[in-house]
């Protein structure tokens, strides 16, 4: 993996910035899930999330009839966003969709609240695990909203681009 950093950037180290990721993603409870339809199109999708720590991989629990899972089937691509607006911070992850069997990692992610999905309880026949194998992310990160508010004042009155909104990292897997 290796970091990719532009002059408007922070110099977060690679190890930084993926565990900014992973908070981010442990504070969010709802991701956004976008994959490609048969048509072409881009659709996104609300998923629960039960990322522990971020590791390359990012779990979730789908249903096998849904017509998310069949476009992943299809076409792997997919991208998966973290909003964390309260604190400012957003991640962006692209990769690759897995249809998974694996029963002690569905146990690991099992959580009640999913029965409102899946009536049959971790052993209904339509759970379906996905497993997305990053291959890049990014992280966006800032100091506050007051300061990024000060900030794109001045930026409006003195008419110079704002800078110093945050810090912005870029990762390939």
């Amino acid at each position: 993996m290796s970091q990719v950093n532009t002059p408007e950037q922070s110099d977060l180290s690679r190890e930084e910035t993926i565990k900014a990721m992973t908070e981010v993603m442990k504070n969010v409870p709802i991701a956004i899930l976008t994959v490609i339809t048969d048509e072409g199109h881009l659709q996104a999708h609300p998923m629960t999330t039960r990322q522990a720590e971020f590791d390359g991989d990012v779990w979730f629990l789908g249903g096998k009839d849904t017509k998310q899972v069949r476009c992943m089937a299809a076409r792997p691509q997919v991208n998966v966003t973290y909003a964390d607006h309260g604190k400012g911070a957003y991640v962006s992850i692209s990769g690759e969709a897995q249809l998974v069997e694996d029963r002690a990692k569905l146990e690991e992610l099992w959580n009640d609240a999913y029965q409102a999905y899946f009536p049959g309880g971790i052993d209904d026949p339509s759970i379906q695990l996905v497993k997305i194998e990053a291959q890049g992310g990014e992280y966006w990160g800032s100091d506050g909203k007051i300061k990024n508010l000060f900030a794109q004042a001045r930026a409006a009155v003195t008419g110079k681009p704002a800078s110093d909104l945050g810090t912005n990292e870029t990762v390939e897997f």
